[in-house]
């Protein structure tokens, strides 16, 4: 599995003397030819899934002409989706009606940016990387940390939401929120999702990052995929009090504890204090390494269901507060889970694409799914520690486009969620792609009779390396209009 062939259908090197030369007999064995020629890549390469047989059945052996021949073992297989089942990353998935993830977003699965040599989130994530590697060291000299940028992004449901105690009822659960395959296994909507596997795999520091979905607004910030990268260290009982005189009295947990808004119910407030603070002195010396010297370092408490206490990071930059990351103190039931009890841990997590766009003054977020070699060769660098400041490309002109419709009526059967500005983002950048540039609402207006409700939009449309005309912009937008209607249940008012 793997593999996709592209098969040409053009019948080459038959010889004038073995042609038949009546019209019907030369059909017949064209058809004999043509089905062998089918099942030769069948007999050569692993066995089909599901998804190639079902598509293989359907189509007479067209769903062959998706795959690819490649001489890289390690490139990633171009999804495939059926009626019934879809294959991703080289494995079969059924469909159901929790099904929402689309080809486009799919087509970005194993694209891997922040593994892109030279690419900007790879810059940006091999001087985190760098950091950290200088900076601890474990015994024998060996980085401390480990790195880990290259696991599938298709995890199940328990692990983005379960595994960090995400609650039943949490926003982020919700389907217009994030790409399911099904109802138990979807497109991980961070990082976090493999903290509890690696854990339990017996690792006590590592740096993870990867690819991460989730859909959105539309606008030069966000992207349905993006990039993360985290980092978790666990500390022993020895480890924690190791600097501090006279600890043998000290623990890391305690029993019938109480929670409060500096530590977990089962954490000693000595050990959370200590802990926080080794926290907040390597993310701080790891800003320091990225912005400067001269950084303005805030930190700002809030809530994330998976530490307890957490901290957002803001730097001052250009004058503006800017949020950089997340973190905090583990939740020791996270660890309890992960067969890691005895210890304390913290965790951070942040976006390769909201620091690059920040150090590079990288304006517009679709940049980094460019190919313009004006956009990728300004970031070819002898040091990945060379400052750079990105020179935009030719900036053409934007076109605008607005669709007007009426929002489907709730009822007993549609539910009072039936339609979501979510769902209407996918839908335009499923067949608008990175044309669309941004997406507003700018009008709502709700009848006074009838209680209808209209929503109107504005699609800005602008291609990121060539002018756009209008009549293609056209095309495209009399598309969504046509899609929003079958799909969404909205009526037009255009």
């Amino acid at each position: 599995m793997g593999m996709y062939f592209c098969i040409d259908r053009k019948l080459h090197g038959l010889p004038r003397s073995r042609r038949h030369t009546s019209t019907q007999r030369w059909r017949v064995s064209h058809k004999i030819i043509m089905r062998l020629s089918l099942l030769l890549p069948l007999l050569q390469s692993p066995p089909l899934s599901c998804c190639h047989l079902s598509a293989l059945l359907a189509n007479g052996g067209a769903a062959l002409s998706h795959r690819r021949l490649s001489t890289d073992s390690g490139s990633t297989p171009r999804p495939v989706i059926d009626q019934d089942c879809m294959e991703v990353s080289g494995r079969s998935y059924p469909r159901d009606d929790f099904t929402n993830v689309t080809p486009k977003i799919l087509a970005k699965v194993g694209r891997d940016l922040h593994n892109q040599r030279h690419h900007p989130l790879w810059l940006i994530k091999e001087r985190i990387k760098a950091f950290f590697y200088s900076s601890y060291m474990g015994r024998g000299g060996n980085p401390l940390f480990s790195v880990h940028d290259n696991l599938n992004p298709v995890v199940t449901t328990e692990q983005n939401f379960d595994s960090l105690l995400i609650p039943p009822d949490h926003p982020s659960r919700k389907q217009g929120d994030n790409y399911f395959l099904n109802r138990t296994t979807m497109l991980r909507a961070h990082t976090s999702a493999h903290q509890r596997e690696l854990v339990k795999s017996g690792l006590d520091a590592f740096l993870l990052a990867g690819d991460v979905y989730r859909r959105d607004e539309i606008d030069s910030c966000h992207y349905p995929v993006f990039h993360q990268m985290e980092g978790v260290r666990l500390f022993t009982e020895r480890q924690v009090f190791s600097n501090v005189p006279d600890s043998e009295e000290l623990s890391l947990l305690e029993h019938s504890g109480r929670r409060t808004p500096h530590k977990q119910e089962t954490h000693t407030l000595e050990a959370v204090k200590l802990v926080e603070f080794n926290l907040k002195q390597t993310l701080t010396r790891l800003i320091t390494h990225l912005f400067g010297q001269d950084v303005e370092v805030r930190w700002v408490g809030c809530y994330f269901p998976f530490t307890h206490p957490s901290f957002e990071m803001e730097v001052r930059f250009q004058g503006d507060w800017l949020e950089v990351l997340g973190c905090g103190v583990m939740e020791q039931q996270l660890l309890n889970s992960a067969g890691a009890g005895d210890k304390l841990g913290w965790a951070f997590g942040l976006g390769l694409e909201r620091l690059a766009m920040v150090l590079y003054q990288i304006p517009d977020i679709r940049l980094f799914w460019s190919q313009d070699e004006r956009f990728l060769t300004q970031f070819i660098l002898d040091d990945i520690h060379q400052p750079v400041c990105f020179q935009p490309l030719s900036k053409y002109p934007p076109l605008h486009n607005d669709i007007s419709f009426w929002l489907p009526e709730a009822g007993p059967e549609a539910g009072p969620q039936s339609f979501t500005a979510n769902d209407f983002y996918d839908l335009v950048r499923s067949i608008g792609g990175d044309l669309v540039e941004k997406v507003t609402l700018v009008d709502e207006f709700t009848h006074p009779q009838s209680r209808r409700r209209s929503q109107c939009y504005r699609i800005i449309y602008r291609h990121m390396e060539r002018t756009l005309s209008q009549q293609e912009v056209r095309l495209v937008h009399k598309e969504i209009e046509d899609a929003a209607e079958a799909e969404l249940g909205v009526q037009g008012r255009y």
